[in-house]
């Protein structure tokens, strides 16, 4: 008997460190599989990150107008950028980043920015493609296409399921393509695109406030006095008497990233669009005299485009030995911004 009780304590002692042994191999397979996961989700983070580049408008709108054998009508143009864009924030390099819950797009913080960048102005011209340029006056029917365009590219931007935001926006795309299978049809009357003057300055109005909120806030990554306080502050009485500014207006830091891949996005986007202008508007330019200015505009956002040889965004003082990324976004953006302003005074005259 107590050999036999000798032997089972032994055979269970076994088991216990074959157990301990297999539950140490199992441990290590689990850490080397979260490193191979980590690893890979920091690469394909960089790759992801990587902002697409700028496409050639007249070598796209020739290329679609030949595949769909149709002739580039006024607002082919136009119609045919703003699907491109739409489907670049759909298609490029890990997709549409900004509703994603898993690594590495919940990671990524860039990206998101520039893709809201690149929304903002996709929304502002389809809501303007809706309600101005698509009609001929005030009491006009809408475009039954572009009624639906418009408010799926207003959808939550952060919807991943139920329904997705991708899908939301592939509708709004399909509605585009739409308009613009009718709009170049000749057999068809009923899809319409006014080259205006006055189509254009309603939205360039819009623009400019966008911009200029923009460029306020990135020129604010140095602090800047609050106009506000040194209005509040005037003396009305004696205006010789000494002035106080009150305390400075800041962006905070955490969001200087943010604010400058916004202008990222916004400025990418906005290029394209005044290169498509710049086509379907030709002779409305033309008679204003404002090709020059639409010139400037485009100048000053490739510019906004320029490459980015820093990982980081650096926020140097004004005069500082560092360089300071926001103020130079914000310097293009205003120039590209007085250039809209000079462009709304040339449309708007006779």
């Amino acid at each position: 008997m107590p050999g036999k009780f000798r032997q089972y304590f032994k055979d269970k002692k076994e088991g216990v460190q074959d157990y301990t042994g297999n539950r140490g191999a199992l441990g290590k397979v689990l850490v080397v599989a979260l490193l191979v996961y980590l690893l890979v989700t920091v690469i394909l983070g960089i790759y992801w990150s990587s902002e697409p580049e700028p496409f050639s408008v007249r070598e796209h709108t020739r290329a679609v107008a030949e595949e769909m054998q149709r002739e580039p009508v006024t607002g082919f143009a136009t119609t045919v950028t703003m699907i491109r864009i739409a489907e670049t924030l759909l298609d490029k390099p890990g997709g549409y980043i900004s509703n994603d819950i898993f690594p590495p797009g919940l990671w990524l913080d860039n990206q998101p920015n520039w893709e809201y960048g690149v929304l903002v102005q996709l929304r502002d011209l389809s809501r303007a493609m809706r309600k101005d340029i698509s009609r001929s006056q005030s009491q006009s029917a809408e475009d039954p296409d572009l009624t639906i365009a418009e408010p799926q590219f207003h959808f939550d931007s952060g919807s991943w399921a139920l329904p997705s935001t991708e899908t939301e926006y592939r509708r709004g795309i399909k509605a585009l393509k739409r308009y613009l299978d009718r709009l170049s049809d000749p057999e068809q009357s009923n899809a319409q695109f006014y080259a205006r003057a006055d189509n254009l300055s309603n939205w360039l109005g819009d623009l400019e406030t966008r911009l200029g909120s923009l460029s306020r806030t990135l020129g604010e990554s140095v602090g800047k006095a609050s106009v506000s306080e040194a209005v509040a502050n005037v003396n009305p009485d004696d205006p010789l008497s000494e002035e106080t500014t009150g305390g400075d207006v800041k962006t905070n830091w955490t969001r200087i990233d943010d604010v400058f891949y916004e202008a990222r996005g916004s400025s990418w986007a906005l290029l394209h669009i005044f290169r498509a202008i710049e086509v379907d508007f030709r002779k409305v330019l033309q008679d204003k005299n404002a090709i020059s200015s639409v010139k400037q505009i485009i100048i000053e956002l490739e510019g906004a485009q320029g490459e980015m040889w820093s990982p980081v965004i650096l926020n140097g003082s004004g005069f500082g030995v560092l360089a300071n990324h926001s103020l130079t976004m914000a310097a293009y953006l205003s120039r590209a911004n007085a250039a809209i302003s000079d462009m709304r005074d040339l449309l708007s005259r006779g």
